[in-house]
This record gives structure tokens, C-alpha cells and sequence, in this order.
């Protein structure tokens, strides 16, 4: 704010030698000198030898407090006399707080005085001494008599404001200006610091505390202008130049370097007082409907005020008594070491009053902002829980947007583009923090291009917690922010369907409802909402992954109906991974997919398969999907078994894509019929679902043998090595192709390992962990552990 950029001067203040209590005689050669201090502040003594130093004086400790019913010291004739006698402020805080509260009859309601304050601001701004690189700047009226007003810098432009025009100003201008003629009179007359501070506040009695403070320094702010407007004025202004005479003002622009140092200390006093009268100002203004009066957080902090306003009047004082000293004394006025330290005092006293009041403030906006985030949380589950007639207020409540904003940005168009374009849409919300693994957003890219996007559209909504993760942090040249943003962008700009423009513009409440009502952690999620906005599905992914956009609209019905159509085969076991699997479908070829990592048993297997097959004359196509976490072994395999041709592969360049995609939808056939019921014992196609898990959770090769989409038969590769290396001795029984499955089928039915250690590894996030596994060869139940694993190479 002006006023406070104003008071930030910096404190260079000299100790000087204290001066005496009485004033020397006036002389046409000597000045008259000013009155003693205002004391009793800090317990000192001040030394008679004390030398003038340059060097800045150092707040001293905290002030006590007066204590009620002290002697107080004879009046003077200008300013202040304060008690130097270290008893008087010996008492705590508690005798002084019930006489100000003696003084506390408030009978008026609450006034707004906030217009008067910014009043006192723009005057604390303009007042200041015009120094020489400035003196080349119009003032702000440079000839009253003639009402011109043209002046070349903004600063000092007096514009009538609505803060001028307020009603309360009107309201409140007899009893500033009682008060600004009751501090002159009581600074010419002299008294004692307290005392004078409690008449003010007995005169202010029927005022709350924060417009006692405020009136206050209204009436101090009314001497302040008048003084600093006649020194702006007297050298160009005849009436002011007469004013000057007869008040005997220095010529501050003649001395302002010397001038300057003697105010800083009082600049800085008021900049205090301005801080602490906003602090107290802001109590008053915190909103009622979420923080009662009576509430502790608010006692602890008004228990304060009262002290905080006397200190503030008290302030205001010593500040008034050093500019009417300046009257008649010239710019031979120096303030004394004891005026000096006071001031200095004071500043510390309000500072440690500020920091508390500050501290009490921030505990309460903390529980107001509390309490509006919980009242909006609870609204906007009302709101996802309501009926609309589309999906624009849930929209909006989601994503923050102004109605000149266009918050979406449109990846296959790269434009932004409004709300509006998603109205009475199927809108898939993509829910992911920044990690979003690229495979998973590859193989949703391909699918969306795939799909009907007519039908519905997807919207990437990024969840960020406020600590970055270890992925974020690439370029430690960056800022935190600047790597989020970098990373969010790039992600981006690789989504075909639309994506926030910035993640910011998810909505704090949207954010909270999706972790904590649609349990939201780490792993992506797709939710969709139906055109009217209603969530429909909370988790949608795994439909996406098996059916692609044939799942639309992806309610649970559709799904149960999809299940319902669907046997155990090769096309639900992989159709979508790789398109030669339709051909081969076609062509009635026996399929095989196998996986592990151990290359020496895959040389063996593939080696065996393809002999047996031709040997029986059966058309076989080989494809190594790998295992659920590919690492570096996985690689390695696709490489030597491309290399060496000993099956199909997928892409070189996108081979990890594949296999990420071959996994993944297994296990959202796992949670898909997890979701709607089903379980290991009573579902066929879950069990088969996890005799595979089982078979990749092992150090060993599997398979899955299928003709075309008919006949499927699966084992371990300690199962199929014996069998297929002994193909001659059931060779006869395959008398044409078609029953080279069955009959492979029941040769791995008849073997029985004397002892076989099977394991199913689930990840913790798969989402269902079930309480009972049956071993997929005995049928035994299986004994359940808690892994931590590694998965390096």
C-alpha cells in the first residue's frame, strides 16, 4: 500500500546527549529549546557524560508497563514529561489492562473505518520532506489562490476517492478534529505520558477499540498534513509562507539531511502504529459465519487489543510532541538520547505486539479457511451427488474457469477451447498425477484413435501434491514449478483428446473429492460421467484395456453384458495386442504364446514346439509376450530371439508397449470381474486369468496353445519340455490338425511333477487381494506370504 511503502525508511538514528527538563530563556540569539521527552518507556538511566555518538542506537528490551496509581511527573511546557523512576513500569500487564478497560463503554455499533485509515495512508504518503532530487516536481498545488492543479507526477495528484466520500468520514470529522485539538493542547501543556493517553481513551470510551485507534491517528494525521502541507507550500504560496513565519517552521529543505535522520525514527514509529491498527482492523473484519466471537482463537487474539490500542495512542503522542517541538525551534531541535531511545522503544513494543496479533491472525485464518474449504467440500459432494439436466455444473465446479476463459485445450486441434464444447457429452476423465507411465498412454492413444469418438470424449485432468516427486526433479537448473510445468506440458502435448491448460485450473474441492470419495492415490483412473454429469463409472480402465471403445458407454450393465458374451479363447486372452492374431485366427493356425525370461529354456521350447508341430504337420505361429515387469532380461530375450528366429515378436521399436499391454489387460480382466462379483472358485475364465499370473510369478517359462478361437490348453514350462521332447509317442494320436491341441491338452493333464513349488505374485495395487488361492496343479490352497521384491536385473 502507498502509505506503508512510505514508512519503510530505513532506521539511522544518533544517541545524543539528553537534554534538560526546563526550557532556556528566549533570546533573539538562542532558540527556544525543546521540552523534556516523553519518558518512563524503558528503564534507563540516562548518564550526564554522555557523548553524542554516531553510531545507530539499538532498540533496548521490552517495555514495562506503568503501574496504576504511580506518581507521575510534574507537567512541562512543551511535550511530555515522563517518570524516569524504573517503578513505575515495574508491574505487569494486567494492572494496566483493567484501567484501559476501565475506560472501554462502547455504545455506538460497529463502524467501518477502514475509509478513514486509507485517508490517513495517503496523507502518512504525501507528508514527507521534499528533498533535492525532488524539488523539480510540481506539487500538488502549486497555487491555491488560482486553483490550478496541474501537476507532472502521479504521486502527488489528490484525486477525490470514494474512500473520501465515505459516509463514515462524514461521521467521525467532529470527533477527529476534538481529538486533533485535544493532542495540541495537551502537548503545549505537557503531562505525563500515561496519563494522557488514558484521558484520550476515556474521552473515546463510547468507540470500539480499533476506531479508538483510528480516530486517533486521524487527529494525529490532521496535524502531520498541515504541518508538511505549509512546508511544501510556504515557497511558492504567500499564505503559506506568512503560516510558516508565524509557526517559525525550519527550513527543512535547507537542512534535510540533517532533518531526515531526526524523522526517521518517527517514520518508523508510525509505520509500526499503521501496521498494528490494520492488524486489529483485519480481527474485526473476519467473517463471523465461519468464526464465532466467543471462539478461544478469537478470545486468545482480542485479549490483546485493548493493550495494543493504549500502546498505538501512546505512540501517536510521543510522534505529535516531537513535530510540535519543531515549532519555534527551528532546525536547531535535536532530539534527545532520551526521546530517542523512547521512540525506539516504542517501535520494539508494537513490533512484539504486531508479531503476536499476526501470529493470532494467522491461526484464525487458518481455521476460517478450514472451515470454507469443508463447507465447500460438502457442496460440491452435494452437487456430484444432485440430478442436472447436463454435465455443465459439475463441469465447472471441477475446473476453474472465467466466462472469458477457455480453460481446455484440445490436443488433435491444438487450440483451447471453452467448457461448452463437452455439454451433454460422455466425458472420461483421465485421473493421473505427472508420472503417467508412457506405455499406458501410448497403448490409450491407440485405442482412442481407434474408437467411435462421437460417443464420448476424454478430459486429462492432472492431480498434483504440493512435494514433487523424484521423476519431476530433471533439470535442477529449474525451479520446482518450472520442472512440473515442463514435464505437465510435454505430457500434454502428446494427448490426442483434451486435456486443463494448466493444472492449476483443477479446482482445490475437485481435487480433495477425487482422493478421498473416488480414492484416488497414484495409479491412473478413468472415470466417466454421463451428459447429465452423474459419475457412472469410477473405474473404467479396465473395460478400456479389454473391450476398447466397444465398452462405451461403459456403465457396469454394459459390462456385465459384455462378460456375458465372452468365453475363455485366444481373442479375449489377446486379440487387440497385435493384429497378426486375427489373421492367424483366420487361418486356423495354432497359436502359442509363451513368456519367462530364462532365453535357455525359451531356445529349448521353441526349438521342441516347432518340431513337434511339423512332424505333425500342424500350421504353428510362436509369439514371446514376456513377463508382467519387463526388465532388462526381457529385453535381451526379444533381442536374441528376433535375432535368432525363434518366434514372433512384437516391434522392435515398441515391443515394451506390447507387452506392458498384454499384462495389463490381464489384470484388468482380474478386476473386472472382481468388480461385479466373481471370484477364482466360482468363475472360469478368473481362474485361467490366474494360472497365468501364477505361471509369470515363476523363475520358468509358460505357454497357451490354442487352435484358432476353439480349443486353448496352458501349462509350465516343467510340464511342457518333457511333453513336447516326447511328441513321438503321442504322434499317432494327432491324425490331422485339428486335434494336435486336444490331444496336447490331456499329455500335460497325465504329468505329474513329484514336486512342483508354485507361487502368485500380486502387486499391491492391484486392488483386490483375495483372502484364499487355490494352486493352480493341485488344487491345494496356498499358503500366503508378504514379499518385498526388487524388480532389477
Amino acid at each position: 500500500m502507498a502509505g506503508r511503502e512510505f514508512m519503510n525508511v530505513p532506521t539511522a538514528t544518533r544517541a545524543r546527549a539528553p537534554l534538560t527538563s526546563e526550557r532556556a530563556p528566549l533570546t533573539k540569539t538562542t532558540a527556544p529549546a525543546p521540552a523534556p521527552p516523553l519518558g518512563g518507556v524503558h528503564d534507563f538511566v540516562t548518564d550526564p557524560n554522555l557523548k553524542p555518538s554516531h553510531e545507530p542506537v539499538k532498540p533496548p528490551h521490552e517495555p514495562e508497563h506503568p503501574r496504576p496509581g504511580a506518581a507521575t511527573a510534574p507537567f512541562g511546557k512543551r511535550g511530555f514529561r515522563g517518570d524516569r523512576d524504573r517503578q513505575f513500569f515495574s508491574s505487569d500487564d494486567n494492572a494496566l489492562g483493567k484501567q484501559i478497560e476501565a475506560t472501554h463503554a462502547p455504545d455506538m455499533e460497529d463502524l467501518d473505518v477502514r475509509p478513514i485509515l486509507s485517508v490517513v495512508e495517503e496523507i502518512l504518503r504525501l507528508g514527507r520532506p521534499l528533498t533535492a532530487e525532488t524539488t523539480h516536481r510540481s506539487t500538488h498545488l502549486e497555487a491555491l489562490d488560482e486553483k490550478i492543479s496541474h501537476a507532472s507526477h502521479a504521486d502527488d495528484d489528490i484525486l477525490r476517492t470514494a474512500d473520501h466520500d465515505s459516509e463514515i468520514v462524514k461521521v467521525l470529522a467532529y470527533p477527529i478534529n476534538k481529538i486533533s485539538c485535544d493532542i495540541i493542547c495537551k502537548c503545549a501543556a505537557g503531562g505525563e505520558s500515561h496519563a494522557v493517553t488514558m484521558d484520550l481513551l476515556r474521552t473515546l470510551s463510547s468507540y470500539s477499540y480499533d476506531a479508538k485507534a483510528v480516530i486517533t491517528f486521524a487527529a494525529f494525521a490532521i496535524n502531520y498534513g498541515e504541518f508538511w502541507l505549509v512546508e511544501h507550500l510556504h515557497t511558492q504560496n504567500p499564505l503559506a509562507k506568512n503560516i510558516a513565519t508565524l509557526k517559525d517552521l525550519p527550513d527543512i529543505l535547507a537542512h534535510a539531511d540533517e532533518l531526515k535522520k531526526k524523522f526517521e525514527d518517527v517514520l518508523n514509529l508510525l509505520n509500526a502504529v499503521l501496521n498494528v491498527t490494520h492488524c486489529i482492523i483485519a480481527f474485526k473484519e473476519l467473517p463471523s459465519v465461519y468464526i464465532s466471537r466467543e471462539s478461544p482463537e478469537i478470545k486468545a487474539a482480542t485479549a490483546h487489543i485493548p493493550m495494543a490500542v493504549y500502546w498505538i495512542i501512546r505512540s501517536i503522542l510521543v510522534c505529535a510532541s516531537t513535530l510540535l517541538n519543531l515549532i519555534g525551534s527551528g532546525h536547531e531541535y535535536i532530539t534527545s538520547t532520551a526521546e530517542s531511545w523512547e521512540i525506539l522503544g516504542l517501535a520494539h513494543k508494537l513490533s512484539v505486539i504486531m508479531d503476536h496479533l499476526q501470529t493470532q491472525l494467522r491461526i484464525c485464518r487458518e481455521l476460517i479457511a478450514r472451515k470454507k474449504e469443508e463447507d465447500q467440500y460438502l457442496a460440491f459432494k452435494r452437487l456430484m451427488e444432485s440430478a442436472h439436466i447436463d454435465n455443465m455444473r459439475v463441469l465447472r465446479a471441477m475446473i476453474h474457469s472465467r466466462d472469458d476463459q477457455r480453460p481446455l485445450y484440445d490436443g488433435s486441434k491444438r487450440i483451447n477451447e471453452r467448457l461448452e464444447v463437452l455439454r451433454l457429452k460422455y466425458v472420461l476423465l483421465l485421473i493421473s498425477d505427472l508420472e503417467l507411465p508412457q506405455e499406458e498412454l501410448n497403448v490409450l492413444h491407440l485405442i482412442y484413435n481407434q474408437g467411435r469418438r462421437q460417443e464420448y470424449e476424454v478430459l486429462w485432468l492432472p492431480i498434483l501434491d504440493p512435494a514433487v516427486s523424484k521423476t519431476e526433479q530433471r533439470d535442477p537448473a529449474l525451479s520446482k514449478m518450472e520442472q512440473r510445468d515442463t514435464i505437465f506440458y510435454d505430457l500434454r502435448n502428446n494427448m490426442p483428446w483434451y486435456s486443463v491448460d494448466h493444472p492449476s485450473l483443477v479446482e482445490p474441492v475437485a481435487i480433495r473429492y477425487i482422493r478421498e470419495v473416488w480414492n484416488f492415490v497414484h495409479m491412473p483412473m478413468l472415470v466417466v460421467l454421463d451428459p447429465q454429469g452423474k459419475p457412472s463409472n469410477l473405474d473404467a480402465l479396465p473395460m478400456m484395456w479389454i473391450w476398447g471403445s466397444t465398452a462405451f458407454p461403459f456403465t457396469k450393465a454394459r459390462e456385465r453384458s459384455l462378460w456375458s458374451e465372452s468365453t475363455w479363447n485366444i481373442e479375449l486372452l489377446a486379440d487387440a495386442i497385435d493384429p497378426r492374431i486375427q489373421e492367424w485366427i483366420r487361418g486356423n493356425s495354432v497359436i502359442c504364446l509363451y513368456g519367462g525370461e530364462d532365453i535357455e529354456w525359451i531356445r529349448k521350447f521353441t526349438l521342441s514346439a516347432r518340431a513337434a508341430a511339423q512332424a505333425m504337420n500342424v500350421p504353428l505361429e510362436m509369439l514371446y509376450v514376456g513377463k508382467r515387469n519387463p526388465r532388462d532380461k526381457v529385453r535381451r530375450c526379444h533381442e536374441i530371439i528376433d535375432r535368432e528366429k525363434l518366434s514372433h515378436v512384437f516391434g522392435v521399436q515398441d515391443y515394451y508397449d506390447y507387452i506392458w499391454y498384454f499384462w495389463v489387460r490381464l489384470w484388468s480382466m482380474w478386476n473386472s470381474k472382481k468388480q461385479i462379483g466373481m471370484t477364482a472358485e466360482n468363475d472360469q475364465i478368473m481362474q485361467e486369468i490366474m494360472d497365468i499370473l501364477t505361471f509369470d510369478s515363476s523363475e520358468q517359462g509358460w505357454a497357451v496353445f490354442s487352435r484358432g478361437n476353439y480349443e486353448i490348453t496352458k501349462a509350465h514350462g516343467d510340464k511342457l519340455l518333457p511333453v513336447l521332447d516326447n511328441y513321438a509317442a503321442w504322434l499317432p494320436e494327432v491324425d490331422y490338425p485339428e486335434k494336435f491341441v486336444p490331444v496336447l491338452d490331456a499329455q500335460l493333464r497325465g504329468v505329474h511333477p513329484e514336486h512342483h513349488c508354485y507361487r502368485l505374485v500380486l502387486p499391491g495395487h492391484a486392488g483386490y487381494i483375495p483372502e484364499e488361492v487355490h494352486c493352480s496343479e493341485c488344487g491345494r490352497l496356498m499358503d500366503k506370504y508378504v514379499m518385498y521384491r526388487c524388480c532389477t536385473d
